[in-house]
């Protein structure tokens, strides 16, 4: 594989030369002010970043070093740049990071340390463009609103498709959370009824008593309380799509009536004897075994065979290989933006967290967590903390299937240093930085990265009490 392009802006003639036999991992390409850096980052389109602040015409100060970071941020958002400067104040280092810069080290260097850290931002980078590929790849599904890479929903999404140009009923079969309603809107969206209304209506979370009512509407006085005219649900769906949602929990009573509905599109309100032609679409959906039920008695069989003369079964979250993960993907990408918050993405133990999750919340549950990720989490990366989610065990015989990912294996390596400097220098992170050859902002963004808490702090926050 070809090494990675490490553009370098440094005004200093003896630094360029350093440098160049100082990262042997890349190759490197030189920029000596800003107008040469926006030039060379065009054309090269390097990896990742290494800039001066101290740069001409302002080489004693520096404006030029920001004015060069603000530019390479604005033109190339997911490049890593990463500052060394001799000008070293700690609000140069805060305006660095807050500008967006990946890492900020203080002149004289220490090249060991900068290698470490170039190569952590070089892998950040590799980790948000492997994001962007999954991503690219979602868009395969034949419907809007529906993210998978997975061939079974694929499969659903494009009998849906199909089904969507006639008017015939479909019943949509999966677990709770698996997306019933999307699919449902979306054969309502793809077909000739598109321009008509969608009406979807419960039918577990409406008591008996009224659900009747719902769907058929009533007339002025047709019961206590009935004090006008009411159009259902039916009714006004006339033209359009009718979703069922729940069609298992239907009461007994109410499926003789409904079946009368779908057999000739005809309706009569409560307390009504006038009947009312209508034109509807039904899609139903349900998470319960009709079948079963049907054979025993608790849902009425030709209803039911009213209903599915087209089935599609909808597979749960946890059978859809890496879906979990991509959607979780998109989902922190959109309530990120909804909530204005910089996430970078999952760190490998959220990665590994959603992977080995069983998800029987399915879509629904995924989305939830990751919007609560989204606005909670403190560091760039969401942990498996943030998702409240644990990060799976070693299996008795080696591990888990992530165990043979390579990122992963150094994450854990990673964190296993973290501690162990952590725990020899009695929680100090100045004495901790030194113990793993890296500096303390470095270090406070691994502490983030892997979900962890600086040991003072925590000790003091234990102290304080609540």
């Amino acid at each position: 594989m070809s090494r990675p392009k490490l553009l370098i802006v440094e005004d200093d003639p003896g630094l360029c030369a350093q440098y160049r036999w100082a990262f042997p991992a890349y190759r490197v390409v030189l920029a000596n002010d800003r107008a040469a850096a926006e030039q060379m980052a065009r054309r090269e389109m390097p990896a990742v970043v290494l800039l001066d602040l101290g740069l001409p015409p302002d080489a004693e100060g520096v404006s030029e070093g920001f004015a060069t970071l603000e530019a390479l941020r604005r033109a190339f958002p997911r490049l890593p740049v990463v500052v060394a400067s001799g000008q070293g104040q700690r609000e140069n280092a805060l305006r660095a990071v807050a500008l967006g810069a990946y890492d900020f080290q203080e002149k004289p260097v220490d090249l060991a340390v900068l290698r470490t850290v170039l190569e952590r931002a070089l892998r950040l980078r590799e980790l948000e463009e492997e994001n962007l590929r999954l991503l690219a790849g979602s868009r395969t599904s034949p419907i809007q609103g529906i993210v998978t890479a997975d061939e079974g929903m694929l499969k659903v999404c494009r009998t849906v498709e199909r089904l969507g140009s006639v008017s015939v009923p479909v019943l949509l079969l999966g677990e709770s959370g698996t997306g019933k309603e999307a699919l449902a809107h979306a054969l309502h969206a793809m077909g000739p009824r598109a321009r008509g209304p969608f009406v979807a209506i419960n039918c577990a979370a409406i008591p008996e008593n009224l659900l009747e009512s719902e769907l058929f509407g009533h007339e002025r006085g047709a019961f206590t309380g009935a004090v006008r005219q009411v159009i259902g649900k039916i009714e006004a769906a006339s033209g359009g799509t009718l979703f069922l949602d729940e069609i298992g929990e239907m009461p007994a009573t109410l499926q003789a009536k409904l079946l009368r509905f779908l057999q000739d599109q005809i309706i009569e309100r409560l307390g009504g004897r006038t009947p009312i032609q209508v034109d509807v679409r039904v899609v139903s959906a349900t998470n319960q075994p009709l079948e079963e039920q049907a054979a025993s008695g608790r849902f009425r069989g030709d209803l039911l065979y009213r209903l599915n003369s087209m089935t599609v079964r909808i597979p749960p979250l946890r059978e859809r290989g890496g879906d979990a993960l991509l959607l979780a993907r998109w989902f922190l990408a959109y309530h990120a933006n909804q909530f204005d918050r910089r996430l970078r993405g999952f760190d490998p133990g959220a990665a590994e967290a959603i992977a080995a999750h069983p998800w029987p919340g399915n879509v629904r549950e995924l989305e939830n967590r990751v919007r609560r990720a989204a606005l909670m989490a403190e560091g760039p990366l969401v942990s498996a903390a943030d998702l409240e989610l644990a990060v799976p065990e070693a299996a008795p015989d080696g591990g888990t299937e992530a165990d043979l990912d390579l990122r992963s294996a150094r994450m854990r390596a990673e964190r296993e240093v973290i501690d162990r400097a952590l725990a020899r220098s009695n929680g100090s992170l100045s004495a901790a930085a030194r113990l793993m050859g890296i500096s303390r902002p470095t270090l406070y963004d691994l502490l983030g990265a892997h979900g962890l808490t600086p040991p003072r702090a925590a000790a003091t926050a234990a102290q304080s009490g609540p």
